[in-house]
């Protein structure tokens, strides 16, 4: 059997690694890591210097592979997303098949949590015959926004909604709540929200070394979030940012 371990390695800092996800990688046969293409070159990169520094094992072998891109002739939304996972599943087998065989240990190196905002497990379930599988937790970069501003994600008693900006776009603010983290957003759907009464503490780069941050009304921080993002995915080629929504 195949046993798959889901590492998370926090949100591009190599010290968010815990000392359960530097044992698992260790104890791998088989490293793989994803390559995005050149435009996103700095995520295969920073994998690649954590399996440097961290794997001592000499039997660990490290591969890698070009993940497939979204089919822009698929138009609903899901199926599209669907027939992405199947595809990647598809890749993640052949790789194994190809270097590691039917058994042994596969370890990959989840940016952030793979529980939490990631499809690794929804594309994990797909493979046959199905592995036995290991979750190592790590640090999201939900916990890196919240540290970099030091705040705390939720008021006293106040629940907190996660979602996404798509939702943000096409829904509001979500009802019920005074606190929404925003995650997946490549458009800053805040701009679609009344700005009066919000603020709004947003990181590009959470945990990583070129993290940058802006926060306060979303009045006044909002262009300004525009702009740092627009020019920060102009000098990287790519940008993940995540955001906490407060009203008043």
């Amino acid at each position: 059997m195949i046993q798959l371990s889901l590492i998370g390695i926090g949100s591009g800092n190599p010290d968010h690694l815990t000392r359960q996800a530097m044992r698992a990688m260790n104890a791998a046969d088989l490293i793989l890591i994803p390559r995005k293409g050149e435009g996103k070159a700095d995520l295969a990169d920073l994998r690649r210097e954590i399996a440097a520094d961290v794997v001592t094992n000499p039997a660990t072998r490290i591969a890698e592979f070009d993940l497939p891109v979204r089919d822009p002739a698929i138009t609903d939304y899901r199926a599209r997303v669907d027939a992405w996972h199947d595809a990647i599943a598809q890749i993640w087998a052949d790789s194994i098949a190809r270097d590691l065989g039917t058994t042994g240990r596969v370890a990959l190196l989840v940016w952030g949590d793979p529980s939490l905002y990631d499809s690794t497990l929804r594309i994990a379930a797909r493979l046959r015959p199905a592995p036995q599988i290991e979750v190592v937790p790590g640090i999201t970069s939900i916990q890196a926004l919240t540290a970099a501003h030091a705040i705390p994600l939720n008021e006293i008693n106040g629940p907190v909604t996660i979602t996404t900006g798509r939702r943000l776009r096409d829904e509001g603010f979500p009802p019920g709540v005074d606190t929404c983290v925003v995650m997946l957003d490549g458009e800053c759907s805040f701009q679609h929200l009344p700005d009066q009464g919000v603020s709004i503490w947003w990181a590009g780069y959470a945990g990583m070394a070129n993290q940058i941050t802006e926060s306060g009304p979303l009045a006044e921080a909002g262009p300004r979030i525009i702009a740092r993002r627009e020019a920060a995915r102009a000098a990287h080629g790519w940008i993940m940012d995540i955001y906490l929504l407060r009203r008043a």
